[in-house]
């Protein structure tokens, strides 16, 4: 992408999430603008107080003291509301980019999702979000304050001499020149540190992820070297970053510092000629203080803008059409066939011109080989794997049709390695939906899950662990069973799904999936008895693609 599409989509993001929240975003600024008039207000006050010196006018002294008092008093009570209205501001526009991250990522397909490690999508919901509240949001309140105190600091000089406004005008032109020499290198800087941050993650995740291997086999050195070459990942580009930014605002601070010089000396001038009163020497300093910091942080927090970049480029700014853009699912009333279908990852064919046919209400096995492609076939049929030859149908209708929304919304499919959410079993089986007792009863009694609860004093309340860790793997099987059963998919995936089921259990299991009329049912296995073949009405065989 170009950079102008670059800064045009680096704008846009920034507009999107403004416009969104104008109110709250509002209801901070105005408080900042008052404050902002009254520091310049409080830089008049001050040259009156200095002229009651200069004249020896102790009553006019102590007025215009009292006067100055009230109005810092007064200000650091607004600044309390200012910092409350911010902090709510950025708390609702942090959540809105959650929102559109995850819209994003509901927005992807199977393979696109799992081509990165969850370490890298868990970055952007902390690391990315962090890091566009440094850069984006506390800079833009920066900057709206600093505009605001140049604009008020203007209108003050000019109640001193219009000279002061024409140098105001000059100093403008220079700082806001000066950040465009850095722009580009703070742009590339920020975008590797989104990168080297994202994947030093990824690497924190892989390590506590095998922890216990480590631990089992004494290799804590490599532990405590991953953690720390991951941790010098995340702070190298940081320091680089943090390193050119500091110089560039050296460069601009410098700038400040030769303009502010020249401006107090042209109110010093103003006084000795007899244009302005001698007072105004010290609001003139001031003031010239105030606009030179105000402009030399204008010129630096676009440096920001720019840095804040590639965290917004992850973004989709569609959130809510994606969420609403869910269509029914695709209904089996009659067959799903596969005609002449071949699939291979990347040169390594695992199907070659499968052709067969499942009927609503069939009941089906596939078996063969480890490799063969029986678990990728169940993927077909999901829609995870969309780059196949052949042809998938539904009643007829080519998959490629359909939505992964559409195809998924009438399926259910159980894996070996189940994983569960970090809540109650009635949460995993429920997901958050409602149902009757009746409905839930009749899922746990269904996928032989009756007699854990019995042994378990908290039931369906029973907390299951982070991935399900305080059951067994049986117990997680069963779980994902009653789960697919309650939410009444017409069609059930099952590969290796009661693998870790005793024989009593595995029984109880797939009688009740056999048994039910409205249920099409393809199961995978590396085996079946003679016995259990005949339970099915077809046993499709698979080898491998030779």
């Amino acid at each position: 992408m170009k950079k102008d599409r670059k800064g045009n989509k680096d704008s846009a993001a920034l507009t999107h999430y403004l416009k969104r929240f104008y109110r709250p975003v509002l209801l901070a600024v105005l408080p900042m603008l008052v404050v902002c008039g009254g520091q310049a207000a409080a830089s008049l006050v001050m040259a009156q107080a200095f002229q009651s010196v200069f004249l020896g006018d102790l009553d006019g002294l102590l007025g215009w003291m009292l006067l100055l008092m009230a109005v810092w008093f007064s200000l650091m009570g607004v600044n309390i509301l200012t910092d409350l209205f911010k902090a709510r501001a950025i708390r609702k526009l942090n959540n809105a980019v959650r929102d559109d991250m995850a819209a994003t990522l509901l927005r992807m397909d199977h393979q696109a999702y799992h081509s990165a490690a969850t370490g890298e999508y868990l970055s952007r919901f902390t690391n990315d979000v962090n890091q566009i509240e440094n850069l984006a949001w506390n800079p833009f309140f920066q900057l709206v304050q600093m505009i605001a105190m140049s604009v008020f600091s203007v209108l003050a000089m000019l109640t001193i001499h219009w000279s002061l406004v024409l140098a105001a005008l000059v100093t403008t032109v220079v700082m806001l020149f000066l950040p465009q020499l850095f722009n580009k290198r703070m742009e590339r800087l920020g975008e590797v540190c989104a990168q080297e941050q994202a994947a030093a993650t990824g690497s924190l995740k892989d390590l506590l992820s095998g922890w216990d291997v480590l631990r089992f086999f004494a290799r804590e050195k490599r532990f405590t070297q991953g953690v720390q070459r991951a941790s010098d990942q995340i702070e190298k580009p940081r320091f680089r970053l943090g390193y050119v930014k500091g110089v560039a605002w050296a460069g601009i601070g410098c700038l400040n510092v030769i303009c502010q010089g020249l401006i107090t000396g042209l109110v010093g001038l103003l006084a000795i000629w007899g244009h302005t009163q001698a007072g105004s020497l010290a609001a003139g300093g001031n003031l010239c203080s105030m606009l030179s910091n105000a402009l030399g942080s204008i010129a630096g927090l676009f440096l920001s803008f720019s840095s804040a970049r590639p965290y917004f480029e992850k973004i989709v700014l569609c959130g809510e059409e994606a969420k609403a853009a869910r269509t029914g699912p695709a209904t089996v009333q009659r067959t799903i066939s596969l005609e002449n279908l071949s699939f291979q990852y990347e040169n390594r064919p695992v199907l070659q011109g499968l052709s067969m046919e499942f009927k609503q209400g069939g009941k089906y096995a596939l078996t063969g080989p480890s490799g063969c492609g029986k678990s990728t076939l169940l993927k077909l049929l999901l829609g995870w794997l969309p780059d196949y030859s052949g042809a998938i149908r539904f009643d007829g209708k080519d998959a490629r049709g359909f939505t992964l929304e559409q195809l998924q919304g009438q399926m259910s499919y159980i894996e070996q390695n189940v994983f569960l959410f970090n809540s109650t079993i009635r949460d995993n089986i429920t997901l958050g939906e409602s149902f009757t007792e009746d409905q839930l009863q009749k899922a746990v009694r269904d996928s032989a899950l009756m007699d854990d609860l019995a042994s378990m004093p908290e039931g369906l309340e029973t907390q299951v662990g982070e991935e399900g860790g305080n059951l067994s793997g049986g117990q997680k099987q069963r779980v994902a069973i009653a789960r697919a059963l309650i939410h009444n998919r017409s069609i059930l995936l099952v590969d290796e799904g009661t693998s870790a089921l005793d024989q009593k259990n595995a029984d109880i299991v797939e009688k009740s999936l056999l048994e039910n009329p409205k249920l099409t049912l393809i199961l995978v296995s590396h085996h079946l008895t003679p016995e259990r073949k005949k339970q099915f009405t077809e046993v499709y065989e698979l080898a491998p693609v030779q």
